[in-house]
């Protein structure tokens, strides 16, 4: 019973972290900014962390089963 949550959790970091990644890439590729009004470079490297930090937390969860 306590594995659902964990692999619901799992999941839902896995999928945030990921598409975040993705999507910073390829505004980074394309020159666009990550957030308005911020430094290009400090936005991306922050928007990278938390991605990275999701899919971190998405294998933490999934390694709890």
């Amino acid at each position: 019973m306590e594995s659902g949550p964990a692999i619901f959790a799992g999941v839902v970091f896995a999928l945030f972290g990921g598409a975040l990644l993705v999507w910073t890439g390829a505004r980074v590729r394309r020159g666009e900014p990550v957030a308005q009004g911020v430094s290009q470079v400090a936005s991306a490297t922050l928007a990278g962390a938390a991605g990275f930090t999701a899919l971190g937390l998405a294998a933490y969860c999934l390694t709890r089963l």
